[in-house]
């Protein structure tokens, strides 16, 4: 289970660090298979590609003449690419998914138990605001009786 927000920082090349801490996990739960694509949300998705593919054939399964089910296909499974961490626990970032989420110098890995969310440091600190500014709507349907 991922869990833990940790700031990162890209290289020149685009690539940041795991932290060590889930290097471990990450390797054995994909084998060193990756795969990082787009969220509507404006972050990056970070999965071990067994927790990726039931998720890529859910999305495939729609139909393509449905235009929402199109759209979610083009973004999820048209932006996908498979990755491997290197020797030194970096994984890369192409260009064109840094230029969807507005990944600059500083970046947030956020854990979300079978996955990490990569979120630019603006877009992290507007999810946090945006939290905060929910107030007594904090908790959705469901989850109403959660005790801290």
């Amino acid at each position: 289970m991922f869990q833990g927000a940790a700031a990162l920082n890209l290289d020149a090349k685009g690539r940041f660090a795991v932290p060590a801490r889930h290097r471990e996990a990450l390797a054995s739960a994909a084998n060193g298979r990756l795969v990082l694509t787009a969220h509507p949300h404006r972050c990056l998705l970070l999965y071990p590609e067994p927790a990726w593919e039931p998720i890529r054939d859910k999305v495939l399964a729609a139909s393509s003449f449905n235009p929402q089910a199109a759209a979610i296909k083009r973004l999820l499974v048209g932006n996908a690419r498979e990755e491997e961490m290197d020797a030194a626990g970096r994984l890369l970032v192409a260009p064109e998914l840094r230029q969807f989420a507005q990944l600059d110098k500083q970046i947030w890995l956020v854990g979300q138990g079978s996955h990490f969310e990569i979120w630019s440091d603006a877009g992290w600190q507007q999810q946090q605001e945006a939290v905060f500014a929910l107030g007594e709507q904090f908790l959705p349907a469901g989850l109403e009786d959660l005790a801290l």
